[in-house]
C-alpha cells in the first residue's frame, strides 16, 4: 500500500471525521459545564469515574486505571486529582491493607457538584450531538454513538 492508496485517504478521512465529532462534543459539553459549574469536562469525567467506585475487592481504583479511564496520562490525572482535591471536591487516603497504595474518593461536596453538573452534561451532550447529525459527514457517526450499548463502568 502506498500513501496514496484509496482505503489509506478512506481510512484517515474516516478518522478526522470521528475526531471532528468528538472534539465538537467536548468543546460543547466543556463551555456548558464551565458555565454552570465552573467544572471542566476532564474534572467532570474524573468526577463520575471516581463516584463509581465502592468498597470492598476490586471497588478502589489504581491510578493508572482511573488515567485510562479519563484518556489522560498518569501524571495528568494526578494534577487533576490534586485540583480537585485543593477544591475539596476529592480526598486521598492510604490503602488500609497496603500502604503502598493510595485511595482517591469523591467527598460529599464532589457528590453534590456531580449530581448538579450531571444534567448539565446530559444535556450539552444531547445538544452537541443533535447539531452534529445536521452534517451528512458526522451523522452516521451520531447514529453509531446513539445505538452504542456501553455499560458506565470504568
Amino acid at each position: 500500500m502506498t500513501a496514496t492508496d484509496p482505503s489509506l485517504t478512506a481510512l484517515a478521512q474516516s478518522w478526522c471525521a470521528l475526531s471532528l465529532l468528538h472534539g465538537r462534543i467536548e468543546a460543547h459539553i466543556e463551555r456548558a459545564l464551565q458555565a454552570r459549574h465552573d467544572l471542566s469536562a476532564r474534572e467532570y469525567s474524573l468526577l463520575d469515574v471516581l463516584s463509581r467506585q465502592h468498597d470492598g475487592e476490586g471497588g478502589h481504583l489504581q491510578m493508572k486505571q482511573v488515567a485510562d479511564a479519563v484518556v489522560l496520562s498518569q501524571s495528568a490525572t494526578t494534577r487533576l486529582v490534586t485540583r480537585l482535591e485543593d477544591r475539596g471536591l476529592l480526598e486521598r487516603y492510604l490503602c488500609p491493607t497496603d500502604r503502598r497504595g493510595i485511595y482517591t474518593n469523591v467527598t460529599d461536596a464532589g457528590l453534590k457538584l456531580l449530581d448538579e453538573a450531571r444534567p448539565t452534561n446530559d444535556a450539552a451532550l444531547r445538544e452537541a450531538l443533535d447539531e452534529a447529525a445536521k452534517n451528512p459527514e458526522l451523522a452516521p457517526l451520531v447514529r453509531v454513538v446513539e445505538d452504542l450499548k456501553v455499560p458506565a463502568t470504568p
